[in-house]
């Protein structure tokens, strides 16, 4: 069964959280998050869209994004840091899975 579309609603904050598959490790050293940070530069600059915060943490990050094309921003940062990440590391296969959802009036103000 084919997953749910990705929810993008434009000017809406976002949680987007991206997790390594089976709770692993997808950052192993301090390049990987500057790669991975150098990259998603470039995406949001790229799609015009905005980040407000932002957490790196060994086994998932956290973004809370808003402004429109985050379907975009994040295909492109994750299809672009698997392929990095694996021959970085010589590893196949998928290293992220995704998690998002719009931000409701009350977590805004939170």
């Amino acid at each position: 069964m084919p997953r749910k579309a990705r929810l993008d609603v434009p000017g809406a904050l976002h949680h987007i959280m991206v997790r390594g598959v089976n709770k692993s490790a997808i950052f192993d050293d301090d390049q990987d998050r500057q790669k991975l940070m150098e990259r998603l530069e470039e995406n949001i600059v790229e799609a015009k869209c905005s980040i407000y915060a932002w957490v790196l943490m060994t086994n998932h990050l956290l973004f809370k994004n808003g402004g429109k094309g985050n379907s975009t921003v994040m295909r492109k940062l994750l299809t672009w840091y698997a392929i990095y990440y694996n021959r970085h590391h010589r590893r196949i296969g998928q290293c992220t899975s995704t998690v998002t959802r719009a931000l409701t009036r009350s977590e805004k103000a939170a």
